[in-house]
């Protein structure tokens, strides 16, 4: 199952962490993990990339984690919401497959 973890500070989403692989096919069809890591590097990269923003981020196998500070969180507003909206359509379709929680830092 993959885990999206949404990170909320007084309410406005600094970022996420994705780990784990959903099971639902083999690698390379699998399109619950294909859904995801392409919203997650999305998501990433227009933030840094598009946006400028600095964000922490590490990425290895079936993990990625992205934080932007609390400052930088307003203009990335946008682009987490959509990420949050996607992974919880995305969670609602293959509830088996993805978990979507949300931690307050």
């Amino acid at each position: 199952m993959i885990i999206a973890e949404l990170f909320a500070e007084q309410g406005r989403l600094t970022g996420f962490h994705i780990s784990g692989h959903s099971g639902y096919d083999e690698e390379g069809k699998d399109i619950i993990c294909a859904f995801v890591s392409s919203a997650a590097y999305m998501a990433a990269n227009t933030m840094t990339d598009i946006i400028g923003v600095k964000a922490r981020t590490d990425v290895s196998d079936g993990d990625m984690l992205v934080r932007v500070s609390s400052k930088d969180a307003e203009r990335c507003k946008d682009i987490l919401e959509g990420l949050k909206l996607h992974l919880m359509n995305t969670e609602e379709q293959y509830p088996e497959f993805l978990q979507v929680i949300f931690t307050e830092v």
